[in-house]
């Protein structure tokens, strides 16, 4: 098995989305897709195209969607020999729509898709790889996952790999905040990192504002809050200081998924060793351009599109 810098684990879909804004999902109307997709998915293909290993732990059915899946990540280097190809179900499906109040409306086809029966993770990928992240989806998308997600975290802890987690709050998939939290508590138990909107991070703290929250986290144990602003940037929160970076100004198309290329550009900043207003400008750049196209992995920039458009942004 090949050696990895970065191992990312959880749910493959492909994504299929509304033409139109404003078209509620429970009335007739037309859909563009498949879109490769799934959070930790989307991660694992800006940290590709970012130029570093990455390989990704879950299951695709053996179906033209799988197909649509595994030839994405191969086109782009992301290791796929811990995908398993299941025979017997089909590959995870999300269908979403916007409104012109910037929600979205999901409905998932996960836990009893293809992506539900992911396999256990390999003790051997962890050999010395740097970082395992994992997304509060996935932790909340069935219980076969979610125990894998744990057992890799814990395979991790043991032999040095760090962790990131993106609390990707699913209300959809777990109801409850407390069932949120008792679901998220393994991970955030030793996660270097943790890159939470505010609304999650005072979800996971039970705290009322998000600079409270942020803290509460590094209390808890991480060594980084990446704290997501949206337009307005990142702050990133360590035990000795706190670091605003700001965003950037882009044409904004289409939202999903630029939260987890904001999280592959935190997670390569740190393994390169940039100073944290570098990792937060590198982040920021990822987010932005992961929204400026449709379908939720098609703005994972290449780095050198990255470096262009931060040399550009100064």
């Amino acid at each position: 098995m090949a050696q990895v810098e970065v191992i990312a684990i959880g749910e493959l879909l492909v994504e299929i989305m509304r033409k139109r804004v404003d078209s509620p999902l429970d009335r007739a109307d037309d859909f563009v897709g498949p879109f490769p997709s799934g959070a930790p998915a989307i991660f694992a293909d800006q940290v590709a195209r970012l130029g570093h290993s990455v390989a990704f732990v879950g299951a695709v059915g053996q179906d033209d969607f799988g197909k649509c899946l595994l030839d994405r990540f191969e086109a782009d280097g992301v290791d796929v020999s811990c995908v398993a190809q299941i025979e017997d179900v089909a590959t995870g499906v999300a269908f979403v729509t916007y409104f012109s109040d910037g929600s979205r409306q999901f409905i998932f086809h996960i836990g009893n898709a293809a992506s539900g029966r992911m396999p256990s993770p390999d003790a051997d990928l962890f050999a010395g790889a740097s970082w395992l992240h994992i997304c509060g989806s996935s932790l909340s998308a069935g219980e076969k996952m979610r125990q894998a997600c744990y057992e890799a975290a814990h395979l991790a802890d043991e032999v040095g790999v760090q962790v990131a987690f993106d609390p990707n709050l699913r209300p959809e998939l777990l109801g409850g905040e407390e069932a949120l939290r008792r679901v998220c508590a393994p991970i955030l138990d030793i996660a270097t990192l943790v890159l939470p909107s505010g609304a999650e991070a005072q979800i996971l703290t039970g705290t009322s504002d998000s600079e409270t929250a942020c803290q509460a986290l590094l209390e808890g144990g991480a060594q980084y809050v990446g704290l997501k602003q949206g337009a307005a940037g990142c702050a990133i929160f360590t035990v000795d200081e706190v670091v605003s970076v700001p965003g950037f100004s882009v044409n904004a198309v289409d939202p999903t998924g630029a939260g987890d290329c904001f999280d592959a550009g935190f997670v390569v900043g740190l393994m390169e060793g940039l100073s944290l207003e570098e990792v937060g400008r590198l982040a920021n750049a990822c987010g932005a351009l992961g929204a400026t196209v449709q379908g939720p992995m098609e703005g994972a920039a290449w780095r050198s599109e990255g470096d262009s458009f931060l040399r550009w942004a100064r």
